[in-house]
């Protein structure tokens, strides 16, 4: 199915589910875009944290159990 019959699909549809196809595409969008962003950030910062000690200092804690105070 190409774009235009997938449009003319959708206009097919009630309103309501015209928005709900809107909404969802929206998401999908906003959340591949999250993704990207954050993989263009660790790679950025990849060679930094490879390098630099200071900024993984705190990775020799990963293997220590964990206990919540309350």
């Amino acid at each position: 199915m190409n774009t235009t019959e997938l449009i003319e699909e959708i206009q097919k549809l009630p309103v309501s589910k015209r928005i709900y196809v809107i909404e969802k595409t929206i998401h999908s969008i906003r959340k591949q875009e999250d993704n990207n962003q954050m993989k263009l950030a660790a790679e950025t910062l990849y060679s930094d944290y490879k390098t630099d000690k200071n900024l993984n200092a705190f990775t020799v804690l990963d293997c220590e159990q964990f206990y919540e105070t309350r």
